[in-house]
């Protein structure tokens, strides 16, 4: 009776028929786990025992495949449920306590995989199986796989340089390759390999700090024979060699001024020379160690209680750069100091220079040639802080010891009073010096010489000009000022005329404001150059045009010039012709019926001549703002004021153009006209004589 056929029998459910022969199958699996184990563990001591592993690992595949076949191939109907693939899920391995016992004989069947020297594919197809037997991810597989087929490439790779065989090669590359493929590695795993071989090999052979040339000569075999890149050459050698470099220019720049001697120098060339570092590698270490210094100085002097602390720390920097420095990068280089370096492409050209030659500070920081024959080597200037710090820092910096050049050191006394007890001018020439440090240009540097020079200049004018007006003998008290600080005559012309413009424009506006200036003398002070857009506010200069507008409407004299309202005007005031025409419509309409009752009201009060006033200022209005004919309740009120309008003896176009607005219709004109004429018309009471 088969398994099927008892189940039935029994009416087992199909489930726990399955469940019940799948615990069958995984017992008889981790008996032969329990023994493969048994053998690992006790390998010390049993000869043979990587093959008795192998075999009983080979048993639990031999039964996985029999239970897969049996699947496969025999009738599914007579079958026991629950046969197919085996696995320890659910059973006495299915623990993270044992999962560790699992990956060791994973494992040892990979490392049993490789014992012919390659990986066929059965060997691909077991180790598949085993995996999912032992119910491990892929991941923690793949892991193993790669130690262990990176052991038994270098294994390998040993075998084929000492025995001669990749040398050989007519292709090293393609050598490479086909080891890769018989171990199914990948080939830039194999490269990681190559440069983990290659630095050793370095490592090794720069132990005594020197690479000699037969070091040279095995390192460069090694290169070709394993086809490593010369940009990862190049790396392995910046860091290896480089580590040890750095070690001796940090040893050198700890020395400090004093011990940078003889013994110092020897260490630095031969680290230079021996270890074989590209000049870009070895500034590049250099570089970062001195700007780490000079940062370290830059702080002390930026957090100094006082100017002349502050100045005193840039100095020490300064001599740092000049004593070690710039002879370790001499040793570096296998230079004498004395060769000054090329000269920057962003200099500026000397023409540029020239041109604030005057400038006296700057003037004494440029050394002379019998100077810089006594002074000797010339100061590095390639590593700079130029990217370590902003450019207001660096200028601040610049400034705080040129201020120091220029009043030297000082010292406190009582109630506050302080005396120079040092002044030395080759500090000028140490404040070059420290431009080059700083990593400043020369139009940088000038900038900040000609910038202090304007400030001393600027600082005494503005006492000699407090009144803004200039005679002959304060021009000549400015010209000698100009002289002192070696300020450009232009620099100086524009602090001049900024110190005047101050002083003008204050006066100037308050006049404005005060209503003490007309649109005519705006127009002379523009006439002479006068900057009246940046002395007179823009809402300033609109009340002044605005305030002339409203004059010429109540000056009574009638005549409105569009050319000089519209263009000239704001022209002179520098305001927007759109919004000069805005405000001459609505002041226009909003003067247009004021001026007709102002007139009725003067005609009331028998004021003659207000009224006449009174109707040129309406006249006026309608020549800004043609006005549709303007209604009145009295209509003698009207011909009283056309006729007395008309004892004025005004232009014929302002009759007409008067008539039209007050709504006259042209036989009652004429009557109006010819009793003015005859001398008829009164107004009840004797009129008085007015000319206007």
């Amino acid at each position: 009776m088969d398994l099927r056929e008892a189940q039935l029998k029994l009416k087992l459910p199909d489930e726990i028929a399955a469940d019940m022969f799948r615990d069958y199958t995984r017992k008889q699996i981790e008996e032969y786990i329990s023994s493969a184990l048994e053998v690992m563990k006790s390998q010390g001591r049993v000869r043979g025992s990587a093959l008795k592993v192998t075999e009983e690992l080979n048993k639990i595949l031999a039964y996985n495949q029999a239970l897969i076949d049996l699947k496969n191939n025999s009738d599914k109907e007579r079958l026991p449920l629950g046969i197919g693939s085996v696995s320890v899920l659910g059973g006495e391995y299915d623990s993270d306590r044992k999962i560790d016992e699992l990956r060791q004989l994973y494992r040892a069947c990979v490392t049993e995989a490789f014992s012919s020297g390659r990986l066929e594919d059965d060997k691909v197809a077991a180790l598949n199986q085993l995996k999912n037997i032992f119910s491990l991810g892929n991941r923690e597989t793949e892991q193993i796989m790669l130690e262990i087929t990176t052991k038994v490439y270098r294994r390998r790779l040993s075998q084929v340089v000492s025995g001669g065989d990749l040398e050989a090669a007519p292709s090293k590359a393609v050598f490479l390759q086909n080891l890769c493929d018989e171990l199914r590695f990948d080939p830039q795993k194999a490269s990681e390999v190559h440069e983990d071989i290659y630095r050793q090999k370095l490592q090794q052979c720069v132990a005594d700090g020197n690479l000699s040339k037969e070091d040279v000569a095995a390192l460069l075999r090694l290169r070709v024979l394993l086809c490593i890149p010369q940009q990862t050459v190049d790396t392995a050698h910046a860091d290896i060699c480089g580590r040890l470099f750095q070690k001796v220019v940090d040893e050198a720049i700890s020395a400090g001024i004093d011990g940078y001697d003889s013994e110092m120098k020897a260490k630095v060339q031969k680290a230079a020379q021996g270890l074989r570092l590209t000049k870009e590698a070895a500034m590049a270490i250099t570089s970062k160690a001195v700007r780490s210094v000079f940062v370290n100085y830059v702080k002390r002097a930026r957090t100094a209680e006082s100017r002349t602390e502050s100045a005193r720390e840039l100095k020490k920097m300064i001599f740092f750069n000049n004593i070690v420095v710039t002879q370790l990068l001499a040793d570096i280089k296998g230079e004498s100091p004395d060769v000054s370096p090329e000269p920057s492409k962003e200099e500026p050209k000397q023409d540029e220079e020239d041109e604030w030659d005057s400038l006296e500070t700057w003037r004494k920081t440029k050394p002379s040639k019998e100077l810089e024959d006594k002074l000797g080597a010339e100061a590095q200037s390639e590593i700079t802080l130029k990217d370590d710090l902003s450019l207001r820092d660096r200028t601040d910096l610049y400034r705080t010891y040129l201020l120091y050049c220029i009043s030297g050191e000082t010292t406190g006394l009582p109630f506050g009073t302080q005396i120079v007890t040092k002044k030395d001018n080759r500090e000028y020439l140490r404040l070059g010096q420290l431009g080059g440090i700083l990593g400043l240009t020369s139009k940088e540097v000038v900038d900040v010489h000609r910038s202090l020079a304007e400030q001393a200049f600027r600082q005494q004018a503005q006492v000699i000009l407090a009144d803004g007006q200039l005679s002959k003998a304060r021009i000549e008290q400015l010209n000698e000022l100009q002289k002192q600080v070696g300020l450009p005559s232009e620099s100086a012309q524009k602090v001049i005329k900024s110190i005047t413009s101050t002083r003008i424009s204050g006066a100037i506006e308050a006049a404005v404001s005060q209503g003490k200036m007309t649109i005519g003398q705006i127009r002379e002070l523009r006439e002479a150059n006068v900057d009246l857009d940046n002395i007179i506010a823009k809402e300033v200069r609109e009340n002044l045009f605005k305030k002339t507008i409203d004059e010429i409407f109540s000056s009574g004299t009638g005549d409105f010039n569009e050319e000089e309202v519209y263009e000239r005007f704001p022209a002179d005031l520098g305001i927007d012709v759109s919004k000069a025409k805005k405000i001459v419509l609505d002041l226009a309409k909003e003067r247009l019926s004021n001026s007709l009752v102002q007139a009725v009201a003067l005609l009331r009060q028998r004021n003659l001549s207000g009224v006449v006033s009174s109707l040129n200022n309406l006249l006026a209005c309608d020549k800004a703002v043609p006005a549709e004919p303007l209604s009145w309740s009295v209509p003698e009120e009207v011909s009283d004021l056309f006729s007395l309008y008309l004892k004025n003896n005004p232009s014929e176009e302002k009759i007409a153009r008067l008539q039209y607005l007050l709504g006259i219709n042209d036989s009652t004109a004429l009557s109006l006209k010819q009793s003015v004429k005859a001398g008829a018309f009164t107004l009840g009471v004797e009129e008085e004589e007015f000319i206007f």
